[in-house]
């Protein structure tokens, strides 16, 4: 789970005070500490993967005897019908990136490991065949993962599905960040093309979802939330969005940033930038869209049954949670909330917690070692 943008409140970001914060408030496990594991399941998570990042978590599980469960048993767990079984895990990656098929899969075969991808189907194209993967050659994974098309496509997540080696659930339909703040708080500089391309926010409504591109130099940038959370979304008005992108461009483009006043030289145009809320009705219909067509996309494309829910960036909200049984799933990961971050049997089954995935070498066994927190 990566950190959330600035814009949004502070118990729906990461960052260091907030890993603080938890530590002090007993959010981790005990295994952490050097302790057992007791009557619980780690789960752990990853985004971006490589062989290298991946094969030594993989040996140390294996090694040590650990098996992996699925989200099924993940839900019985919480809901009380079954307990933990010692050494077990539950290994989850996020958004379906391209890795998962080229090096994922493979790797999870060689060492007798399952998991689940929370696949992202607003943004999925189609392709006419699979590519190569680990098991056919080397694969630049790496590259793969920040591609123009950074996700597994449908041909592949349909063999991921049928594998038996990677579940594929949901992980909402667009995974979007979107603007909560109606007061310019920066624009698009040269530095937001380092900004991790699925914090990016949406500028469109309808779909299929658009995102904004770094290369608009001077688009205004608003508070953001994500589109799960209980926010109400603000709607900048394109025309006059455009107007200060022109600005920009005529004053010289990316060379503007690197004068010392380029916000003053900004402070007129943006204060002409107007827009909308979305009314309630609105919001509550987007979080239901976001719901129910992810799941009802991937029945669809890869004829299993999805449901289980990671909300993106762990985030969720009252309208959220009452929403997530009669959309149909049965489990949502939602980090943002309090409670530990393992699951355990009479957990909330819509706000389940995991950890990241450097903690899996501080589950006991050899090769043990305490891993830095937050």
């Amino acid at each position: 789970m990566r950190h959330v943008p600035r814009g949004a409140p502070f118990s729906e970001r990461g960052g260091r005070l907030r890993g603080v914060i938890d530590v002090l408030a007993g959010r981790y496990p005990l295994f952490v500490f050097g302790f057992g594991v007791g009557e619980a399941l780690p789960v752990f998570h990853f985004h971006d993967t490589t062989p290298e990042a991946l094969e030594p978590a993989f040996d140390r599980l294996a090694s040590n005897g650990y098996t992996t469960v699925t989200c099924d048993e993940m839900s019985a767990i919480a809901r009380g019908t079954q307990r933990p079984r010692p050494r077990t895990v539950l290994l989850a990656f996020d958004d379906a990136l391209a890795s998962v098929w080229l090096v994922v899969a493979p790797l999870l075969r060689r060492y007798g490991l399952t998991a689940v991808t929370y696949a992202i189907p607003g943004r999925v194209v189609d392709a006419p065949s699979v590519r190569p993967t680990l098991d056919d050659g080397p694969v630049d994974a790496a590259a793969a993962d920040f591609a123009d098309n950074p996700f597994a496509t449908w041909p592949e997540l349909r063999a991921l599905a049928s594998s038996g080696v990677v579940d594929v659930q949901s992980h909402t339909w667009s995974h979007s960040m979107q603007f909560c703040g109606d007061q310019a708080i920066d624009v698009v500089r040269p530095s937001f093309a380092e900004e991790y391309f699925l914090d990016r926010p949406r500028l469109n409504v309808d779909d299929p979802p658009s995102f904004l591109d770094p290369a608009r130099l001077g688009h205004p940038l608003f508070a953001r939330r994500s589109r799960m959370s209980s926010g109400r979304r603000f709607v900048p008005d394109a025309e006059s969005c455009a107007h200060v992108e022109a600005f920009v461009a005529e004053h010289g483009g990316a060379a503007l940033f690197r004068q010392e006043n380029w916000r003053d030289v900004l402070a007129e145009p943006l204060r002409r930038v107007r827009g909308r809320w979305e009314t309630k009705d609105e919001q509550h219909a987007a979080i239901d869209h976001e719901l129910v067509a992810s799941r009802e996309r991937l029945e669809t494309r890869l004829g299993t049954r999805v449901h289980h829910l990671c909300l993106p960036w762990g985030v969720t909200s009252v309208y959220t949670q009452a929403r997530l049984e009669r959309a149909g799933y049965d489990t949502a990961i939602a980090n943002r909330m309090s409670g530990t971050y393992a699951v355990r049997p009479g957990d909330d089954p819509y706000f389940l917690k995991r950890l990241p995935n450097r903690y899996i070498f501080a589950l006991p066994g050899r090769g043990r070692k305490m891993v830095a927190m937050g």
